[in-house]
């Protein structure tokens, strides 16, 4: 379709200019409103205001003025159509070839520290929208840009051949729906949290591509990478990459399961994470002391492996990291010298994170066929807890410590879970089985000798004291689980008859 008439308001007024004058070069007429406007008149190009076109005066501090049938008319006219062409005849309606629009700025206005209700309320745009679809829909004679990037598209082909190809009028309505329905779901979604709409009868989200990736899972997959437009929480959408390869899905899955742990720390810790499934967690007053425990809870899965530290690293802890093959390292520095000696190795990522963000609860997303389940993030702690002790024996100051370190990372271990830690680190991990004394018996036989003395964790109750005996017969001496089965006394007394002390929770992890 040619060109003749063109209607340009943006907010955003990135590349106007150039795309105007090469407008106006073609001989296209430009309307315009408000700053868009002055803007136009201020570099020289010829523009009429909507005023002019309408009739009728811009209301309502700006409220109203697109909202005209001079201007939807002539966006939504069939051009074959007789009927519509007598009805714009008779109305003095000129058909609008070209849409040019992007939003007020809804996103950056919400972002914003302290930003009001009303201030909120003040930045959904009505006509933007409404003109946005109008064209989209009739794009068989109609052109429609929300994107500045595709300017120098439609400039190419009225350039090249005079007017603007069929496929890229569907191509750019395709865009523009995109665009507007993701205003909408962020203005719904601001507005059912302000009045704490819980589970509302429609679920409508929107995400904003961060990157293609080369695969999925598997090679013969499609995937990219989606992050949401105000992100609440501490996120790897947030990451600055500042070397190696680009990141696969497999790597961001893990690395997000790595960052999940290691914010349940505030002292200085180290995650290591394979299949979503941590293989070593170390803490220490030390970056490197927890490394080194991270890396001794188990050295074998480690390799391949991504790490999340939640404090700067330094040279020394650097060096110990690049004599193992990684993936990925995220944390929130790291040291120049640091920095010298990881970005030797060729393909490490190295991903830079603030750790200062908020941790705020988030809404978890699970697609199933044919839906999705949408539920709370789980930031429950043991500080929440209703902690009982319903053993003869108390737990002793280390085995607390212990107990602690095990059931914050149970938390983030697939069902059934089963973690032993001791001395700052987890020595096994037992994680997915169908039952929770296999996954006992796997954690038990990883952690070999150092179960002697050791913590145990469990994400879920024991149905039955078989796995108290087996941490038993390992020397475990603490265990802390949820409570709640109906054999809570067989363990309870089965502990006892061992001299382990148990801590009762009253809270689950599952994670599936």
């Amino acid at each position: 379709m040619t060109i003749k008439r063109a209607l340009i308001s943006v907010s955003n007024k990135e590349g106007l200019l150039p795309f105007a004058e090469k407008l106006a070069s073609h001989g296209v007429e430009i309307i315009s409103t408000g700053g868009t406007k002055k803007a136009l008149k201020e570099a020289g190009i010829p523009v009429i205001g909507i005023s002019e076109v309408t009739g009728f005066p811009e209301i309502m501090d700006g409220r109203v003025k697109t909202l005209h049938p001079k201007i939807h008319g002539g966006l939504l006219a069939v051009r074959d159509n007789d009927t519509h062409k007598a009805a714009m005849q008779e109305n003095e309606i000129s058909p609008i070839d070209l849409v040019v629009v992007n939003l007020y700025p809804f996103k950056e206005t919400i972002a914003k520290e302290g930003t009001t209700f009303s201030d909120a309320i003040e930045n959904i745009d009505i006509g933007g929208p409404s003109m946005l679809r109008s064209a989209a829909k009739n794009h068989a004679y109609v052109t429609v840009v929300v994107d500045p990037k595709d300017y120098s598209t439609v400039a190419s082909e009225l350039e090249s051949a005079g007017a603007v190809s069929e496929e890229t009028r569907r191509r750019l309505a395709a865009k523009t729906f995109r665009h507007t329905a993701a205003y909408d779901a962020l203005i719904a979604e601001y507005l059912t949290t302000a009045v704490e709409e819980e589970h509302p009868e429609s679920f409508t989200v929107t995400y904003e591509k961060k990157q293609d990736l080369r695969y999925g899972e598997n090679p013969h997959q499609k995937a990219a990478f989606y992050a949401t437009p105000l992100s609440s929480t501490l996120s790897l959408t947030d990451a600055e990459q500042l070397h190696g390869k680009e990141l696969s899905y497999n790597n961001i899955n893990d690395a997000d399961a790595a960052l999940s742990i290691v914010k349940e720390f505030t002292d200085p810790a180290v995650v290591a994470v394979k299949h979503m499934n941590p293989c070593g967690v170390g803490t220490g007053t030390t970056i490197l002391e927890a490394y080194t425990r991270a890396f001794e809870a188990d050295p074998v899965s480690i390799f391949g492996g991504i790490i999340a530290a939640n404090t700067e690293i330094d040279a020394e802890t650097a060096q110990k990291l690049s004599e193992i093959f990684l993936e990925i390292i995220i944390a929130p520095s790291f040291t120049d010298e640091a920095l010298e000696i990881l970005t030797k190795k060729k393909n490490i990522r190295l991903l830079k994170l603030d750790f200062t963000a908020g941790n705020g609860i988030a809404k978890k997303i699970t697609t199933v066929s044919g839906g999705m389940l949408v539920q709370d993030e789980d930031v429950f702690g043991l500080d929440d807890a209703n902690v009982t002790i319903p053993t003869k024996r108390q737990p002793t100051e280390q085995e607390w410590k212990d107990l602690k370190l095990a059931w914050k990372v149970v938390k983030h271990v697939k069902s059934n879970a089963i973690v032993l830690a001791k001395d700052e680190m987890t020595v096994g991990v037992g994680a997915g089985q169908m039952n929770r004394v296999g996954a006992a018996k796997i954690a038990i036989e990883q952690a070999g000798d150092r179960a002697k003395g050791s913590a145990l964790g469990s994400d879920a109750f024991f149905p039955m004291d078989d796995t108290v005996e087996a941490a038993a017969r390992a020397g475990v001496t603490a265990i802390i689980q949820p409570g709640g089965s109906i054999k809570d006394e067989d363990s309870i007394k089965k502990a006892d008859e061992h001299g382990i002390t148990m801590v009762f929770t009253g809270v689950r992890h599952f994670k599936h």
